[in-house]
């Protein structure tokens, strides 16, 4: 195995975005719409609106696993922010290939978007919000530790 999707587990599911099963047995896992395309889309699991201004956490029910020389780049579709000025709060979200099934997290990926428009805008669930994009990276000359991840978002700066 070397790059892919795969649902979280049911009991994260239940906890981290609801008691439905029926919903948890139906979610797709993101593909590629086109050949040729480079994201693979992201689809909401529920109906979603954004106030102006409004912030939310979305859970994705997926995880990844990479190569450890890769890393998933997240970034919204170019159509929301063109169309409603929607953004992730961190601009581009980086999965590092330790985030995936480490020894506190099961590698849920969240994303967390901003409506910085001036109306109010709706999404249904299934449809795209973000596409994750698989890219290899190098690594500068005994420039890192041998630290390993232990837990979710925010985890590499913990001490």
């Amino acid at each position: 195995m070397n790059r892919g999707f795969e649902k979280i587990s049911w009991s994260a599911f239940r906890k981290e975005v609801e008691e439905n099963k029926e919903l948890y047995d139906n979610y797709s896992l993101p593909v590629l719409k086109t050949q040729k395309s480079a994201g693979y889309d992201i689809m909401l699991l529920q109906n979603i609106e954004l106030k102006p201004g409004e912030i939310k956490k979305i859970p994705t029910g997926i995880k990844a696993y990479m190569k450890d020389d890769e890393v998933l780049f997240l970034i919204i579709r170019s159509s929301l922010g063109f169309k409603y000025n929607i953004r992730l709060c961190n601009q581009v979200g980086v999965v590092d290939a330790d985030y995936y099934n480490n020894e506190k997290n099961e590698g849920h990926i969240w994303l967390a978007v901003q409506n910085e428009g001036n109306k109010t805008a709706a999404f249904k669930a299934k449809e795209g919000i973000a596409q994750a994009i698989f890219i290899p990276f190098l690594k500068a000359d005994n420039i890192f530790n041998n630290n390993k991840r232990k837990g979710g978002m925010g985890s590499t700066n913990e001490k």
